[in-house]
């Protein structure tokens, strides 16, 4: 797998993502400016309205000419005015109506809320209209004027105004943008794709130390991730060099236990006859070495099936306790005898769903671990539990020493007898586990030691 294009990447989201929210934040700041910009224009418009009003108050007799009133109306913008102070009489500028007023506004009675959907209404108004504002003065508070004028220059300068913060707003974001951008690139991005590329280095080739995560001093989260990840693979690369060093191993000991048994069973056939030899001593010797070339020839026998057998397929089947137990039976001829028994006390009826000669040979190892403890009486019960069956294992046996117990299902190192391997044990948890089940020691004492095994029934 390659590295992403840029368009895909973590960084193109980060960019897109900071353009958006900076563009998003101007939006927000957009809206109460271009309802501020509405009001003051409107109140720029009562104020030039005062003073014209003025202009007019001031003449002789409060009559100027035709042309200086429209004069002082263009320079208002407005196509009527009118001036109230206190009790005195309107002054009034432009007395030819030139439409309908499409609405009237208070600037004294004007909420927040109201100047902004104004200010909007009033943008995207598809034609002119004509207006009257009116509000106190901003020259003179107890000046009450009113203007009659088009809205139409009015909406050209919030339209001109909407450009301006549109440019700005793009300028700025850009610039933000850039500058978390690079930020956050230079502080999670690129070192998240140093990682990203040692690990598909690491995948490729293992062996290869470049592929390691180099250390860092960082204190943050990435130089967490940075140091477990370093470790992870410096573990990960020594498990595989300890898996290779036994995997030649087994293949070693696979031909050595193969030639060895076979070298070992020919010693038994030929210790045989020193049980018929004429001298005491020989016949004395000869079942001590009959045993201990059996151990061996068992020892390689347990070696080769843990290495041959491991992870074998499951051939599932439904099949009753009782008659897994049978099986065993079957297998464990050269143990049970008067004094060695096995009890069943499982219900007849209770099945589980379970390869047959895999769950016969995990019970087999269970057992005869057992009886080789010096157990004279193994007792097999079984109970429902949920989906799964428990199957219980319970001997009369002296108990685990506390050694014993600590490594209970390694290979090699489980055994609580002398000359023991604990293949059987670990074998025996393996097909367990194989099947989605579990072996657990449930209890040891000096009444004896009873092995849970867990199986699916299904």
């Amino acid at each position: 797998m390659g590295r992403l294009s840029f368009l895909r990447s973590l960084s193109a989201r980060l960019l897109v993502l900071t353009i958006f929210f900076v563009m998003l934040s101007e939006v927000l700041i957009y809206t109460p400016s271009i309802a501020r910009y509405r009001e003051e224009w409107l109140q720029g418009r009562l104020a030039a309205g005062h003073l014209a009003a003025l202009s007019v108050a001031a003449a002789p007799e409060r009559m100027v000419t035709v042309d200086l009133e429209r004069e002082l109306l263009d320079q208002v913008g407005a196509a009527m005015i009118d001036m109230i102070r206190g009790d005195e009489i309107s002054y009034m500028l432009g007395d030819e109506p030139i439409g309908p007023i499409a609405e009237t506004f208070d600037l004294e009675d004007q909420s927040v809320v109201s100047l902004i959907v104004d200010a909007f209404q009033a943008l995207f108004q598809g034609e002119d209209r004509i207006i009257r504002v009116q509000g106190y003065s901003p020259n003179d508070p107890e000046t009450f004027v009113m203007v009659v004028l088009n809205d139409a220059p009015m909406r050209a300068g919030m339209i001109a105004f909407s450009y301006r913060i549109l440019a700005l707003s793009i300028i700025i974001s850009l610039i933000t943008a850039s500058l978390v951008f690079l930020s956050l690139r230079w502080l999670m991005v690129r070192p998240m794709e140093q990682m990203t590329d040692r690990m598909i280095a690491f995948r490729d080739d293992p062996e290869d130390d470049n592929a390691t995560v180099p250390d860092t001093r960082r204190r943050d989260e990435l130089g967490v991730a940075a140091r477990e990840l370093r470790s992870m693979q410096v573990a990960l690369r020594q498990a595989l060099h300890q898996r290779a060093r036994l995997a030649a191993l087994g293949t070693a000991m696979t031909k050595i236990n193969h030639d060895l048994r076979n070298i070992l069973a020919t010693a038994s056939l030929v210790s045989e006859r020193l049980v018929e030899s004429d001298d005491p001593s020989v016949r004395r010797t000869a079942p001590r070495l009959l045993e201990s070339l059996d151990r061996a020839v068992g020892l390689c026998g347990q070696t080769l099936d843990y290495i041959s057998e491991r992870g074998a397929p499951l051939q599932r089947q439904a099949i009753a306790i009782t008659d897994l137990l049978d099986g065993v039976r079957a297998d464990l001829t050269d143990l049970l005898d008067e004094e060695r028994q096995l009890i069943d006390e499982t219900p007849a009826e209770l099945s589980v769903s379970v390869d047959r000669d895999q769950m016969i040979r995990a019970l087999d190892n269970i057992i005869r671990n057992a009886f080789q403890a010096d157990a004279t009486i193994v007792t097999i019960g079984a109970r429902q539990r949920g989906r799964n069956v428990d199957i219980l294992i319970k001997d009369d046996g002296p108990g685990l020493p506390p050694r014993a117990r600590e490594h209970l299902f390694k290979p090699f190192a489980g055994s609580a007898r002398p000359g023991g391997t604990g293949l059987g044990l670990a074998i025996a948890r393996e097909i367990a586990m194989a099947h989605r089940g579990d072996l657990a020691l449930a209890s040891s004492g000096a009444d004896g030691t009873t092995f849970r095994l867990t199986v699916p029934t299904s």
